[in-house]
């Protein structure tokens, strides 16, 4: 009874181990390699698959993904015998499991050696400055020989990204001191333009202000004038108006008199030749108003028509 159980529980076990060689489930997004005595007979795709238990194998499992594969930074030497080192990250993605397993022996490998070799043929033909800033020309001529190459591998090159030019140490510096200067020179480009500004700005201001200080000048010396005008017409009707004698007329020379001989630089004055009319209507009127005598009829000197006299100089 024994050897019995122990026949079928072997049976189960390989009916087990049968079942899970049939049926094979492939998740989304890969595929597998089945071969049959190492020969391949298919490709899985995703989803239940039934192959035939120790007769078919599955070779390989690819992911049909896009792939991110960062290489490590490679030395090249550009046009004018500079050596940079370079970090490149390729996008790929397995258009062709079959060719993928077959065609190459390991198609990460491949594609490393096949972009340094590519990036050194495309970095010798340029200098440093122009590598520097030919990013999108280095990806663009670097993925349309990486697909050409890869297209046969069953594999398509998405993208390739430098990540990182790296220059010698003594050209990061140069590079450095160089950018500095052209800080300073816009720098002082800008501050001189400001300062060139400012005076102009503040020039126009300054003409500005001279021009309406002016322009109201003019109009109070005007308004002044007129205003002068207003004053002399007024007086001058007053006058014409009150009908002054002779005698009001020569008290108001007399007045004047001491008004015209003010200040110490006045040497020289002159008496008005109308002074002899004034003093005869003042000594006429003071004559009416006073005692009477015998000499009342007399003639009042007369005065020069015009004198020249010197005033005394006080030391």
């Amino acid at each position: 009874m024994e050897p019995i159980i122990i026949v079928l529980i072997i049976l189960v076990v390989l009916v087990f181990i049968a079942l899970i060689k049939t049926i094979q489930v492939i998740p989304q997004a890969s595929a597998a390699i089945v071969e049959r005595f190492g020969r391949y007979t298919r490709t899985l795709n995703a989803g239940l698959n039934i192959v035939v238990p120790f007769i078919d194998t599955i070779r390989n499992r690819i992911d049909l993904r896009e792939q991110v594969v960062p290489f490590p930074p490679q030395p090249v030497i550009t046009q004018d015998n500079l050596v940079v080192n370079i970090d490149t990250v390729i996008y790929y993605q397995v258009t062709d499991a079959r060719a993928a397993t077959y065609e190459v022996a390991s198609y990460i490998q491949a594609i490393e050696q096949l972009t340094v070799t590519t990036l050194r043929n495309i970095i010798g033909g340029m200098d440093l400055e122009r590598t520097l800033t030919s990013r999108e020309e280095i990806n663009a001529a670097l993925r349309g020989v990486l697909d050409e190459a890869t297209g046969k591998w069953g594999i398509r090159v998405n993208r390739v990204e430098l990540k990182a030019i790296e220059p010698p140490t003594s050209i990061q510096d140069s590079m450095e001191k160089q950018m500095r200067a052209d800080r300073d020179k816009r720098a002082a480009i800008l501050q001189a333009e400001g300062v060139r500004q400012s005076e102009i700005l503040r020039a126009e201001g300054e003409k500005q202000s001279q021009i309406l200080r002016a322009e109201g000048e003019a109009k109070a010396a005007a308004l002044r004038a007129e205003g002068e005008a207003q004053a002399i017409r007024t007086v001058f009707e007053s006058i014409h108006a009150g009908d002054p004698d002779q005698k009001l007329l020569s008290y108001q020379y007399l007045q004047m008199l001491p008004k015209i001989a003010e200040g110490d630089a006045n040497k020289l004055w002159i008496v008005p030749s109308e002074i002899g009319d004034a003093l005869k209507g003042l000594s006429g009127a003071i004559g009416n108003f006073g005692p009477s005598n015998g000499n009342s009829g007399s003639a009042t000197p007369s005065v020069p028509p015009q004198e020249r006299r010197e005033k005394p100089t006080i030391d």
